[in-house]
Parts: C-alpha cells; structure tokens; sequence
C-alpha cells in the first residue's frame, strides 16, 4: 500500500494519509518505519506522534519513546493526555522515576488530572513501577475519581516490590471502600498471597473467582492461582486446580512442575511433564529448567539426559545461558561431572552462575581440590563471584584444610564488603576456619562479624564439639548466652552428641535437664536418642531405660534401636529383648532391630563363653 501510494504521489499531497500510514506502521509493530514517516513529513498534530510513542511505549522501548517525544516538542507540538499517558508508561518500563517527575508536574501546572482518572491511574502506575511505593500512595488518594484500575495500580505497585502485606491491606480497603475487583485485581493479590505464604487468604479468594465464575476463559487467573498454591506448598490444590481449568497451556503446566520441583518432589514434576507433553503441548525453556531441576532432585540422570537431548534437539542451546545453567546443575548433583563440565565449555556465554553449579557439584562429591580449580578459572574469565560461589569455595577450603586459599578468600569477602549483606558467609568463614583446626581465628571471625546470630555460634560449637574440645564447647555456650542469644535445639544437639561420644554422662545430664526445664527449647526426639545413647556408650542400661519411660512419645525406632545398639554393647539380652519387642510392635519388618538383636545374642554367647 504504502509503494502503490508512493507511486501515485498521494503521500506528498494528502498529511491525512501520512498520518493513517504511520497509525498502520505503528500498529504492526515496524516502529523504526512510522518514526521514518514522522521525520520525513511535517506533520501538525499530535495524533501521529501519539501512535509512534504509545508504540514503543508498549514494547517497553522507553528511550525512544522519549527520543520520539523530544523531536515532537521540536516541531512544536505540545503533548495532549494521551502523549503524556503513554510517556508515564514508558517512565515505569525504564524506571525513569526523574522524567516521570517531571511530566507529574506537568500535568499538575496544567491541570489534567481533575478530570481525568486515567491519567491519575497512569501516575500511580508509574510511581509504582519505580518503586516509589509512597508516592503512588500519596498521589492515589489525592485522585478526584478512584476506579478498580486505579486500585489494581496501586495494588500491583506493592506486589511488584515485594510488599505483599500493603498489597493484601490495600485490596481489603478497596472492598471496604465498595469497589469491584476484576481479574487482574485477583491475579495480583494471588501473588502478594503466594508471596506472603497466605493460604488461607488465597482459599477464599479462589473461593471468589469460582463464584464469579472467572476462570472459564481466563488462563492468566487460572495460572496465578496455581502460582499461588504451589508458592504456599499446598500442591495437592495447586493440582485439583489445574485438572479444574477449562484450558491449560505451557506456562500453566510450567507453573505446577516448578512447584514440585522446588518442593522435592521431582517424581510428581516429571509426571506432570509427560502429562503436559500428552495433551500436545510444547516445552519452553522454563519448562525445561524446572524438569531439570526437578532430575537433579531426584537423581534421574537417565531422564536428565533424554531431556538435554530434547533440548538439542529443539536448538535452545548453546545460546540459553540459563538453560546451560540449569543442565550442569542437573550433571552436578547427579554425579556425571565430566557431562557437566561438557556443557560449560559449549555455552556460547557463560556467567557466574555457570562456574557455581560446577564447584557446587565437584564439592557434594568430595572433590574439593577440583571445585578450587574451576574456581580459578572463574577468575580467569574475569567474572565477579557472588555471594553463593564463596560460600562454596569455603565449603571446597574446609573440606581439604586448605586454610590458606581460605584465608584468600576471606581477604576477597571483606574487601568487597559482603558480609555486611549477607551473615551466611560469615556461617561459612567460621565453618570453614572450624573444619581446618583454625580455632583461634574461627572464634575471631565470630567476634568481627557485622550481625552476630545463634547460627554463626551454633557452626562454632559445632566445630569444638566435633574436635571433642568440651571445654571450649561449654565455655561457647556460656558466651552466646552472655550476647543474649538462646540456645536452640541444635545447640543442645551439638553438646548432647558430644558428651555422649567423650563419655561426659554427667555433662550430658546436665545440658539435658537444662532444656527439660526451659520455657524456650523443649527437648525432641533427637535429644532423646542422644541422651539414650550417652547412658547406653556408659554401660548404665537401666538410666537409658528411664530415659525412654519419660518420653512423651514411644513410636519411634530410632530410639529403639539406639537401646538396643547399647544393648549388643554390653551382652544384655534381657533389656535388648524388651527393646526388641518394642521396636516390632511399631514395624514388624524392622530389618535394623533384627540386625542388633542377632548381635545382642552374639556378644551374649561370648559373654558366657558358648561359641
């Protein structure tokens, strides 16, 4: 059309077709060529430069919709409602909160917004988008008309950053206020409840949108519904929720293998996988990233492999960095190491990200000194390592007592400031200084770090314990109390365990009474255990005993076991006998109380010399 009008010279003599070509242009998405016909022609109304800057405002290309603004104030134009509706938005698809500003004022000097809520609703939006969560705020009450598009402005302003409890406040006052949410209303606050883990707040809003009856049709409600459940971990919904969907498509399906997958439950997201792919639906990239995280879960490497092979197959590698990602994670916790590693060097762009799941992987199979080395290569690609790649090298540093490249690291922590952002490496510096016998500075570490909490002391004892130093575990305790924190149930579970293997009874007693009579840190059933098996490692049988008998709960074999453990310690087949039975009337297939009761009459018969 546009070659014939050319041709005919129409172009030259008519700014009515000009401008109805750039509308044609503009809305097909060939921005560059309607922005071409604005530079081109002399056009006198804004109605052209409105559909070029709406255009690009709604691909989120802000910058040259604001590029586009700025040669149409050049021609000396001014900018109507719609102008500054569409250049709001692009100010939210930037983050430029300065130029939004700016048009605020505009609109304000010039009056607009009295009667106009779509511009209001186009302000809170922006403000919002850019995270200036007050001043939508102030702007959204300052509104002369408030609708539901104006509150779902608002609203998703708040889930956008995180803020799922205003969001959630800020729908209940639109009902109070006597407004009528929508489906996008809906979709937000779903995912300001799967943010916050609110399933009951989701319940009854589901419970809503069935009386509403505004899933038939709707698949972005439907979806964030399953988001929603699968976020509060309630799957079982999350599932009934899709088989009750009038139509499903990939990222519905996506949404629900995702939640399984970050649950464990990798069996249930290759299942729904299969199930997916049978109603002839088609994979994506984010499907494929949760299937695979879902193989690692679970160990399948063979269906790891079909997938990567599906992936090949597709073409989606090497040029998805993510995806790549996604395939070394799933090699590395399989094992298959020297796949994974086959999959980085193929990446056509490899990030931090990349190198972490590789050292992550070398580390669970004890092959530290290979995670350091493909640290180093980290380096020498010039990448910036994240707060996750340090606490695996100082994993990889502990396991093979390597305290000098630990100390490195160390050095690299603090001269990037990290651990003032993030008390989980501080846990690892400790650990790591614990692990390689590096006492002195472990217990220097702890005092240095920017937030002391129970975990940093927790991996100090930890480390005392594990070494046997009962002194320095007794003496860790007393000082964590003397900063104010309360010792919880690991703590105990570290002292416990080690005064049962040193033979510290009385140590052990003591601790164990101390939580008994805590208001705070109630004993579990792993204290028990320990307890029993402190008794038992002193030969004191019948203390053991007693230590069951006050337990207020029996049906668990693991205390058992730890009984009769003590039992084929000693020979004493009448208490193993009792332990035994007691075991059996839990499980009568308990395979490990028959191993130890086989062992009892064997230390037994020693015992009285009949071989």
């Amino acid at each position: 059309i546009h070659a014939n009008l050319l041709k005919e010279g129409f172009i030259q003599k008519s700014s009515v077709i000009v401008e109805a070509l750039v509308a044609l242009y503009a809305k097909c998405g060939f921005l560059s060529k309607a922005a071409a016909l604005l530079d081109g022609f002399f056009v006198l109304n804004t109605f052209s430069w409105n559909a070029v800057i709406t255009g690009y405002s709604q691909r989120g290309h802000g910058q040259y919709a604001f590029e586009c603004f700025e040669r149409m104030q050049h021609v000396g134009l001014t900018p109507d409602a719609v102008t500054l509706i569409s250049l709001l938005k692009a100010c939210g698809s930037i983050g430029a909160s300065e130029n939004g500003k700016r048009i605020h004022d505009e609109i304000i000097r010039r009056g607009l917004l009295e009667n106009n809520t779509i511009l209001g609703t186009a302000l809170v939006d922006m403000y919002g988008k850019c995270g200036m969560l007050t001043q939508a705020h102030i702007v959204f009450w300052e509104l002369p008309a408030r609708n539901t598009v104006s509150w779902n402005a608002l609203i998703s302003g708040y889930v956008l950053h995180g803020q799922g409890n205003e969001a959630l406040h800020c729908f209940e006052e639109m009902q109070h206020k006597g407004f009528t949410p929508n489906a996008v209303t809906y979709a937000c606050v779903l995912k300001a409840c799967g943010m916050m883990q609110a399933l009951s707040d989701g319940e009854l809003i589901h419970e809503e949108i069935h009386r509403q009856g505004l899933l038939r049709g709707d698949i972005v409600l439907g979806t964030a519904l399953l988001d929603m459940y699968t976020k509060c971990g309630a799957l079982v919904k999350a599932h009934l929720t899709i088989e009750e969907l009038p139509a499903r498509n990939v990222i519905t399906w996506s949404v629900l293998i995702e939640g399984y997958a970050e649950q464990g439950q990798g069996e249930e997201a290759l299942s729904c996988y299969q199930h997916m792919k049978s109603e002839g639906l088609s994979p994506n990239s984010v499907t494929f990233m949760s299937v695979l995280k879902a193989c690692a879960n679970i160990r399948a490497l063979e269906k790891g492999e079909d997938i990567h092979y599906e992936i090949n197959a597709r073409g989606l590698l090497p040029e998805d960095t993510s995806l790549g990602n996604a395939l070394i994670d799933m090699y590395a916790k399989c094992g298959a190491l020297t796949k994974a590693h086959q999959v980085l060097e193929h990446l056509s762009h490899r990030n931090v990200v990349s190198w972490t799941a590789l050292i992550e992987g070398y580390i669970q199979q004890n092959q530290s000194e290979k995670a350091l080395e493909v640290y180093e290569k980290l380096q020498s690609e010039e990448l910036s390592p994240s707060h996750v790649t340090y606490g695996c090298v100082l994993k990889a540093c502990g396991q093979c007592g390597s305290i000098q490249r630990g100390r490195q690291v160390h050095h690299e922590i603090v001269r990037w400031q990290l651990l003032e952002r993030d008390t989980t490496l501080g846990v690892a510096l400790v650990e790591m200084y614990a692990k390689c016998g590096a006492f002195t500075e472990a217990r220097e570490t702890v005092n240095r770090l920017p937030a002391q909490d129970i975990t940093c002391w927790n991996t100090l004892l930890e480390g005392y314990a594990q070494q046997e130093r009962s002194q320095d575990v007794f003496r860790c305790f007393r000082e964590l109390q003397a900063e104010g924190l309360s010792p919880n149930a690991f703590t105990y579970s570290c002292i416990l365990h080690m005064c049962s293997h040193a033979g510290l009874v009385e140590e052990g007693q003591l601790y164990f009474a101390i939580m008994l009579l805590s208001d705070v840190e109630r004993p579990d059933l792993g204290h028990y255990v320990c307890m029993v098996d402190c008794y038992g490692r002193a030969g004191d049988l019948n203390k053991a005993v007693a230590v069951i008998q006050s337990m207020p709960w029996y049906d668990y074999p693991v205390v058992w076991h730890a009984l009769l453990a003590a039992c084929s310690k000693s020979g004493d087949s009448v208490i193993g006998t009792w332990a035994f039975h007691c075991a059996l009337q839990i499980n009568n297939s308990d395979d490990v109380a028959y191993i130890l009761m086989a062992n009892i009459y064997a230390a037994a018969a020693v015992e009285n010399g009949d071989r």
